[in-house]
């Protein structure tokens, strides 16, 4: 990669720029700003802690990155969160398996009926980059909350787990519609490397030593290279999705025709059992070729 092509800050949703930005201990109060945005007021976080996890890069996926923090909160509450910036395969899923693992490793090696079931809370949150939430809906959220709740109406069931999406693809606000400093965490993990610098809407302490730490020149030779790569990787991995998406179009496509086709066959099939048209009348009816028609009615023969 030379120099010319170089953005002037990296990319923080690459695997190397996230670690960098949110992933060491210096750096947490990058990570607690971003984390009590997320939670909009109803948690705010005061430290964290990372935990070593057993489950870091014991996955399958490239792109994976996972964060295991143990929080406190302003009133001395102590919940744990798990932050992903992941791929998208069986999503859902996976973090219902990752939640559950947060909740089991909690339990004593003995002694659970002193223990009484006394679980930390729990929350998962998901950086998804470049792609959508499966099965979201005609809906363009780009911040999807959710916990436990009961079916009919509404009402919380649950406070102590939760599940926070974020779909960097719906946030598609400008510099100049900011109004918050969750729009701008968002617009600056959405659009960071292709900024020249901090401009007037961004200016605030936290978000300008984000922007130092993410100065692509500040970085050592090592450090160059391992983004370069992990640049590449992004790349890569999003040519393999547009190129995944691009099937499943083709395919979705196939099988509407298909559908059509099979429906408009049963109703060649009515027309043809009235007598009353001939082939070319129903394929001009139905919309079809000649050939379509001559082989539903030889299809319905051998039926007979």
């Amino acid at each position: 990669m030379s120099e010319v092509e170089q953005s002037k800050y990296i990319d923080i949703t690459t695997d190397y720029g996230f670690k960098k930005v949110f992933g060491a201990d210096t750096n947490k109060d990058l990570l607690i700003a971003f984390l009590n945005e997320l939670f909009r007021g109803r948690k705010v976080i005061a430290d964290l802690y990372y935990n070593k996890n057993e489950h870091v890069g014991d996955t399958e996926d490239i792109g994976t990155v996972i964060f295991d923090l143990t929080c406190t909160a302003d009133n001395g509450e102590r919940f744990i969160i798990e932050v992903q910036r992941t791929a998208q395969v069986n999503l859902k899923k996976r973090m219902l398996y990752y939640s559950s693992k947060l909740i089991a490793d909690q339990a004593p090696k003995g002694n659970r009926r002193a223990w009484n079931y006394a679980i930390s809370e729990v929350y998962i949150i998901v950086l998804m980059d470049g792609f959508t939430m499966p099965d979201a809906g005609v809906e363009k959220y780009f911040l999807h909350d959710i916990c436990l709740c009961y079916r009919d109406d509404g009402k919380i069931f649950h406070e102590d787990l939760g599940f926070i999406y974020i779909e960097l693809v719906n946030f598609v606000k400008a510099e100049a519609e900011l109004v918050n400093d969750l729009d701008r965490w968002l617009y600056i993990l959405k659009n960071m490397s292709s900024l020249k610098g901090l401009s007037r809407y961004l200016r605030k302490p936290i978000f300008e030593k984000l922007f130092q730490l993410a100065e692509y020149s500040k970085l050592k030779p090592e450090e160059r290279e391992m983004y370069n790569v992990s640049l590449r990787n992004k790349w890569d991995a999003e040519s393999i999705r547009s190129s995944q998406e691009e099937l499943l179009k083709r395919a979705r496509e196939k099988a509407m025709a298909e559908g059509k086709a099979e429906g408009k066959a049963e109703v060649i099939k009515k027309l043809l059992s009235l007598n009353k048209f001939s082939i070319l009348d129903i394929a001009e009816l139905a919309n079809v070729t000649v050939e379509f028609v001559e082989q539903v009615e030889a299809e319905t023969a051998k039926e007979k």
